[in-house]
């Protein structure tokens, strides 16, 4: 779990605490009573180093001094020998700039030799237990487009934390209860009717699915019943076409992930927690607290007051929060049935106090935008912490573009564009690479064009391409006896030049990529990651020649690009996307 970048800013603050302690010593400065404070930086423009500090400027005021010459002071006392810098050099008003030494790019390359595949992974979520829910469709219908995005993005979400220590658990949530499989059950009722008795004798309901995937699973019903609808009672059908549409949906939304690239460690259906009592009980337990009232028959849930709790404790003033519209939830209607709601509630109280997870991540869409802050509210009631530990990725929608033209999508009129037929018409590395392009709050447009194309344009070919141009010259250089060499053989001083320095510097970037990714939860950083990582390479590839070069030179070179094929590996596994050894 080598970070060379966090390893050289942390050598450059011990540097300067060591200068500030020679030059107290020395009775230069006053006597060190404790560590200096200041920030250490990659500078955007190379120029001022690989590295700077603002140690002179952040301890000036304290010791009454002038930055720039408690700068010149430290820098006059820095001892580099032995370490990752050549030189130090104050700019500006007082920053010192630290240029890193062959030692810190040979360090580089040898930790992905070390750690290889698992180059870039960390500690940093160690004895954490986190659950990511993604997707989580209603099973009424085919996979479709708006499903696709946050499949790879959940899914690849997962893969992040997983690299950097956390133990990641993926779930897939089945609404299998509720009025929208009521209203799946019924159109299917309603197309058995209109396939034993006509269309003209049964219309179809307006609220209901238009569908041809119900029509198929209608006419599958009609193969396998006996005597529809005979004496049999509406709503009997409906309970066993139910279970039959499901039957069939679940399998099918599962083999469309897993062809996908995903699969999950559970697929938790709904149903279960009504079937338990879990909802009834947690229902329950927000009344014992206080969190509930009756009103018309319902039971409500006092929302309003519980975000009013939430937004103060989290800094709002109570001017503004008087200001905003909060209103309550039903979580048992008059009829006797939970809410959609109810169940969420249930279904969270379930990841945090049954199964332990420390923190749940879900991917929802920016539609339910309004709905995150009365989860988070209604599980601070039941004292899980739901406003730090439930974490909810808002993703926007995605435009699709075909000749041009936006298509269509609207599962109301069977027009929707289903995931296995998008996997008909592009590979999954270029679905899963594109669907992960932007971050999550920005809308994504999905050119089909642009996915098949064969070109630097389209990102992914252009990774996958440097990926296979790297195995392609290894098979060509072993075909001449030449075979990549151990860094202790290497010379590190012979990639002195400014392409294969600056790809170096990209490697060396990516367990910082990693751990911003998990940070952030926006593993779209790895995208573009990798597309400057293979940018720098064929860049190093044009201006450094490999073959024919004199034994030490092409050895150090070769070394370069084999360290790169490994994290562009990594890189795409992270994105469940192929690393192609030729194209």
């Amino acid at each position: 779990m080598i970070n060379m970048i966090q390893n050289a800013k942390e050598q450059v603050a011990h540097l300067v605490q060591q200068a500030y302690e020679a030059a107290a010593e020395k009775g230069q400065l006053p006597p060190a009573e404790g560590t200096i404070h200041g920030n250490v930086e990659i500078p955007k423009d190379s120029r001022n180093g690989d590295y700077t500090s603002n140690f002179a400027l952040a301890g000036a005021k304290a010791l009454k001094m002038r930055p720039r010459d408690l700068a010149q002071l430290l820098v006059d006392n820095l001892t580099l020998d032995g370490t990752y810098f050549s030189k130090a050099e104050i700019a500006g008003p007082g920053f010192i700039n630290f240029t890193v030494s062959d030692t810190w790019y040979g360090e580089v390359l040898s930790a992905v030799e070390k750690e290889s595949a698992a180059y870039g992974t960390s500690g940093l979520g160690k004895g954490q237990k986190v659950m990511v829910e993604f997707v989580s469709a209603n099973p009424t219908g085919p996979m479709h487009m708006g499903n696709a995005r946050g499949g790879v993005l959940g899914d690849t979400l997962a893969n992040v934390l997983s690299r950097c220590g956390y133990d990641t658990w993926k779930e897939f949530y089945v609404n299998d209860a509720g009025n929208q499989i009521a209203k799946f059950a019924h159109s299917i009722y309603a197309r058995c009717m209109q396939m034993t008795a006509g269309e003209e004798n049964y219309p179809f309901p307006e609220e209901g699915y238009h569908g041809d995937d119900i029509k198929e699973l209608a006419r599958g019903f009609l193969a396998q019943a006996e005597a529809f609808p005979g004496d049999t009672s509406q709503e009997t059908w409906e309970t066993a076409m139910a279970e039959y549409g499901l039957s069939r949906n679940i399998p099918k939304m599962q083999e469309d992930l897993k062809k996908y690239g995903i699969e999950y460690d559970q697929w938790f259906l709904e149903s279960d927690l009504h079937n338990s009592g879990y909802v009834a009980e947690t229902v329950a337990l927000l009344t014992e607290k206080g969190w509930t009232y009756e009103k018309d028959g319902a039971l409500w849930l006092n929302t309003s007051a519980l975000l009013r709790e939430k937004f103060l404790r989290e800094g709002k003033k109570e001017a503004q929060v008087d200001k905003l519209e909060l209103k309550d939830d039903v979580l048992r209607r008059a009829n006797g049935f939970y809410t959609y709601f109810a169940a969420d509630i249930a279904y969270h109280r379930n990841k945090f106090e049954k199964r332990g997870f420390d923190k749940v991540i879900n991917v929802w869409g920016a539609d339910h935008h309004g709905h995150v802050a009365r989860l988070q509210a209604a599980l601070d009631g039941l004292g899980l912490d739901g406003s730090g530990r439930l974490v909810i990725v808002l993703m926007q929608l995605v435009n699709l573009l075909q000749d041009g033209k936006p298509v269509r999508m609207s599962k109301r009129t069977g027009k929707a564009i289903a995931l296995h037929d998008l996997l008909d018409e592009i590979s999954v590395d270029a679905a899963r690479y594109y669907f992960n392009n932007r971050v999550p709050s920005s809308p994504l447009d999905f050119d089909l064009g642009l996915a098949v194309r064969e070109d630097s344009e389209n990102p992914v070919y252009y990774v996958q391409y440097a990926h296979a141009r790297i195995c392609s010259l290894l098979k060509m250089m072993a075909e001449e006896n030449v075979t990549v060499s151990p860094m202790t053989e290497v010379d590190v001083s012979l990639l002195n030049d400014e392409a294969a320095r600056d790809l170096i510097k990209q490697i060396s970037q990516y367990p910082d990529e990693l751990r911003l990714a998990a940070r952030d939860y926006d593993p779209s950083c790895i995208n573009r990651y990798l597309v400057n990582l293979s940018a720098r390479f064929h860049k190093f590839y044009h201006d450094d020649r490999i073959k024919g070069e004199e034994k030490n030179v092409l050895r150090a070179r070769l070394k370069l690009a084999d360290t790169v094929r490994t994290v562009l590996e990594n890189g795409l596994e992270v994105l469940g996307v192929s690393a192609p050894e030729h194209m």
